[in-house]
């Protein structure tokens, strides 16, 4: 992992020994800087409009807060008054409902607690980078193979799909498919066309709810 400067992370988390947990664990990097904590819903959206960090890791799941949202609404929230700040899902839940439900929020990824800490530098890495990083595990079980070709998506279209929601970003697809970046730009607008979605991690969630990714 290399960046030119620190990528400014704020941790949100109810426990306050996990906070302290993954300042730990993250400031370890040289290159990651936990600049924020929040122990609430509430209080991960308002520090991530006022301090405006690389990434956020967000819990899924609150015991209270301010107004009891859990971290599925605090992304959403967030997707609608700061999208330029991306969040990855840090949480200890691994069932599918939840990961579509962060993913459909706008999450840019989802990674578990019990996890090897590389799943969780790799994940917000490619947050930071625009991309997607979900936990090995979740996208053998969640997104599985991509299916063969059917009339929304041509193959084509499929591979960038299934790259996207493995985490790669474009210029990790366009060498993967030996493509140029600009050509892996212009598949992405044609799927975010033909799934009604703007956004790439929405186009993941749309591509595993109408059965372009097998979950199984």
């Amino acid at each position: 992992m290399t960046t030119s400067s620190p990528l400014r992370l704020l941790i949100a988390d109810d426990h306050a020994v996990v906070r302290a947990g993954l300042r730990a664990l993250l400031e370890s990097a040289a290159n990651l800087d936990v600049i924020a904590e929040a122990n609430s819903g509430e209080e991960a959206v308002r520090l991530a409009v006022e301090l405006a960090p690389n990434v956020v890791l967000m819990d899924l799941r609150f015991a209270g807060g301010d107004r009891g949202i859990d971290g599925v609404e605090a992304v959403r929230r967030l997707a609608s008054v700061a999208p330029q700040v991306p969040v990855v899902m840090l949480t200890s839940y691994s069932g599918r409902a939840d990961v579509v439900r962060a993913l459909e929020a706008g999450a840019r990824g989802y990674v578990l607690k019990a996890g090897p800490p590389e799943e969780l530098f790799r994940a917000v890495l490619s947050a930071a980078e625009g991309g997607i990083g979900l936990a090995p595990e979740l996208v053998g079980h969640l997104i599985g193979q991509v299916v063969s070709p059917t009339p929304e998506l041509t193959l084509r279209e499929a591979q960038v799909v299934r790259l996207t929601a493995d985490g790669h970003s474009n210029r990790s697809i366009a060498q993967s498919l030996h493509l140029s970046e600009a050509t892996v730009k212009t598949h992405l607008v044609r799927i975010y066309r033909k799934l009604g979605v703007d956004n790439r991690a929405a186009a993941v969630s749309e591509a595993v709810r109408h059965g372009l990714l097998d979950l199984t």
